[in-house]
């Protein structure tokens, strides 16, 4: 079977059999969510364009990003937002790391009202993580997300070994532990900015976020409902050329795919 851009699967695991034309605008459930998560490829021109097509649809009175520290997103101010050079400049969006602006500034269009905020974990969260572990790092918020506690064996070994291979066999083994931790601190850092903004402004809230973060099984809406169970949460997974992302999600959108070449052709220098 062959899959065309902007095909929805009910959940990723169904990814085969349940694909059906979709619209751009969001279905029913996603816009009766409190808190939607919008999944990406970070560097997919279709992912964003469909996140844009959401969020104007949506109306969030909030967004929050996983590309912007705190810092960052209090210099997202009325003046600065309707220009993207302006925006991108007070942003130091070019030093981030983060791919080229032009793909994410219509997110921000989409939205013109909407308070933007910033879940990005600073360099000082990840020096705390590297020095007193990752519940020293996240404070006396950690426990409601569960981060004091051990993960079940099995997503431990799921988790490293996604690191593994995403690092392409380049990490040592024992600092994988250390990039799980990292990973569930994100998740952390979103799920606490998504529902401090709920509760602040009544929602609904939505989240630029990569597909890892927006997975309902471990990602931030699982933390979401671990803390606050009655929230109605939505988490929308973004995958190419008919190839889900790894995880399970409300919901699965298809795009092109992106020529990355050989990924790993940076470890190898």
């Amino acid at each position: 079977m062959t899959f065309r851009p902007g095909s929805i699967c009910l959940a990723a695991a169904l990814w085969a059999a349940l694909c059906v034309s979709a619209p751009a605008d969001p279905p029913p459930a996603a816009r009766e969510a409190q808190i939607v998560f919008l999944g990406e490829a970070h560097d997919n021109p279709g992912h964003h364009a469909r996140q844009a097509e959401w969020v104007a649809a949506l109306e969030p009175q909030v967004l929050v990003f996983e590309m912007l520290t705190e810092d960052q997103a209090r210099q997202v101010t009325p003046e600065v937002r309707r220009d993207a050079e302006e925006l991108a400049k007070v942003l130091d969006w070019d030093a981030s790391g983060w791919p080229d602006f032009a793909m994410y500034f219509p997110i921000f269009e989409a939205a013109p009202e909407a308070e933007v905020l910033g879940a990005g974990v600073p360099r000082e969260g990840l020096d705390a993580l590297m020095e007193g572990g990752l519940a020293a790092a996240a404070g006396v918020s950690g426990a409601r997300f569960g981060l004091a506690d051990p993960l079940p064996e099995d997503q431990q070994v799921a988790r490293m070994d996604l690191q593994r291979a995403a690092h392409c066999d380049a990490l040592p083994e024992d600092m994988l532990p250390t990039m799980v931790d990292v990973q569930r601190l994100r998740d952390a850092a979103l799920a606490e900015a998504a529902l401090q903004a709920l509760e602040r402004t009544g929602g609904p809230v939505a989240v630029i976020t990569g597909n890892g973060h927006a997975r309902t099984d471990w990602g931030a809406p699982a933390l979401v409902q671990r803390a606050a169970p009655s929230v109605v949460v939505f988490a929308l997974g973004q995958g190419e050329a008919s190839r889900a992302p790894e995880g399970s999600f409300s919901q699965v959108a298809d795009a092109e795919p992106v020529d990355r070449g050989d990924p790993c052709d940076a470890f190898k220098r």
